[in-house]
């Protein structure tokens, strides 16, 4: 992956806007300059585009929508910047966040008004986790597989996608103007394609484990999900063309992998009056404080595992979500009539399981408090009765959130603070909003900064070009 030095170079062809990789961010992008009038090509190394994205419930935190008012939510860009800046502690860049604050608003609406996305607000997370209105904007699959389709169908005709074309190369002059890439196709054969501007939208560094373990030691052995192709390629070009990074060991984690599948258990569950418990049949944490840092507090546990118990209540408001409906077709819920059956199920002491479970009745009914600081009446109690419901989890990684430092229209900056002369990125190539740590994380920030990002690099890049 290096970057080519040269003065002169003779590319096979050449393009206006190029953009590397065929995520949220690239789509975005290239949409974005193709609405702007620029001539685009999105180069994509794998047959088909999934990436992170289709890996991703496809929402996107935004403020002061055209959907939220739909819903009756009163938001407003400041309200964003501040629950950013009071998540991060104060910690993350302030002019990143108010840009995020600012434009993902009009991202959205954008993308709704003259391409048709039918995003509608998801009230079921409420202000949980950082947010103090709900702000997260899905499609109605609630799947980042529907987003990116939507994305690519935007545009077909205006924006020319290449798969099976892996970047290998970048060729920059001494002023660090980027002048194009070398690409590798997978019969071996190379070709060059020049550009007036170029978009990084290759994701984070998840699934470069040389590069966690440098950055992000406390999880160079965790599980990771995320796509096998961010590797942190544009990072790492970014980076050699002497462009500056910053929160290099922030990352989104989640505390409720499936550990034998590797779907998600979603965690509505939890967030709607579920628990979890370790091996010994007891909670550890709580639960609702903070999403992302979750990861550790499970990984901490005997064997990195735990068990999301619920009841049928919450089974029955969760069968909505594809997937909670895979991890049942996959036999990864077990069931039983009551908590002793569970905890024999499940391998844990009933005892410690029916303690527990009563103790976590009690404080939704007022009768206790919670040990972790957790609020259990804002949802109805656990039934005092069963049929109870298990799914056995464990901590991952999620998204790298630390990368190259972008300005305010996603244009990459130097080490001296300067900005390079025709590069942009976006999503998890660039920095994103959530400080330097796991605990700055904002619910649905990932495609936030991937759609805005991307929108303002595609703009930029077009007037560029």
């Amino acid at each position: 992956m290096p970057v080519i030095r040269t003065h002169a170079m003779s590319f096979d062809a050449s393009v206006p806007v190029l953009v590397v990789g065929a995520g949220a961010t690239g789509m975005t992008a290239a949409l974005a300059a193709a609405d702007a009038g620029a001539e685009v090509v999105v180069l994509e190394r794998d047959a088909s585009p999934t990436g992170t994205t289709s890996m991703a419930q496809g929402f996107i935190c935004a403020a002061a929508t055209r959907a939220q008012k739909d819903k009756g939510v009163s938001d407003s860009a400041e309200a964003m910047f501040a629950d950013i800046m009071t998540k991060t502690r104060g910690q993350t860049d302030e002019r990143l966040a108010r840009t995020i604050a600012l434009e993902s608003g009009p991202t959205i609406d954008w993308l709704m008004a003259d391409h048709d996305f039918p995003f509608d607000v998801e009230l079921a997370w409420r202000t949980d986790f950082g947010h103090s209105v709900p702000r997260l904007h899905g499609l109605p699959s609630r799947s980042g597989t529907e987003l990116l389709g939507r994305l690519i169908r935007a545009g077909e005709g205006r924006v020319s996608l290449t798969t099976n074309a892996h970047v290998v190369d970048v060729y920059a002059d001494d002023r660090d103007r980027v002048l194009g890439v070398g690409l590798l196709r997978p019969d071996g054969t190379r070709e060059t394609i020049g550009c007036a501007a170029l978009v990084l939208a290759t994701c984070g560094f998840g699934a470069n484990r040389e590069m966690v373990r440098r950055f992000i030691p406390e999880m160079g052995d965790s599980p990771y999900f995320g796509h096998e192709g961010d590797d942190g390629e544009g990072i790492q070009w970014g980076m050699e063309l002497g462009a500056a990074t910053a929160d290099m060991a922030a990352f989104q984690g989640y505390g409720a992998l499936s550990i034998e599948s590797g779907v998600l258990v979603n965690y509505n569950l939890i967030m709607e009056g579920g628990i979890q418990v370790n091996l010994t049949g007891t909670r550890f944490s709580n639960e609702l404080f903070d999403i992302s840092g979750q990861s550790k507090q499970v990984l901490a546990q005997p064997g990195g595992i735990a068990w999301v118990v619920y009841d049928e209540r919450l089974r029955q408001s969760n069968l909505r979500w594809p997937e909670y409906q895979a991890l049942t077709k996959l036999g990864m819920v077990k069931s039983a009539p009551d908590a002793a059956s569970l905890a024999q199920l499940i391998g844990v002491p009933a005892a410690a399981l029916q303690a527990t479970l009563a103790h976590a009745i009690a404080c939704a009914n007022g009768e206790a408090e919670d040990p972790f600081g957790r609020d259990f009446r804002r949802n109805p109690s656990l039934s005092s009765e069963g049929p109870y419901f298990a799914a056995k989890v464990t901590g991952a990684l999620f998204h790298t959130q630390g990368g190259l430092v972008v300005d305010d229209t996603a244009r990459v900056m130097r080490s001296d603070g300067s900005p390079m002369p025709n590069l942009f990125a976006g999503g998890g190539t660039a920095r994103s909003i959530s400080g330097p740590g796991v605990w700055g994380y904002l619910p649905a920030a990932g495609l936030c900064m991937a759609v805005t990002l991307g929108r303002l690099a595609g703009q930029a890049a077009a007037r560029q070009a």
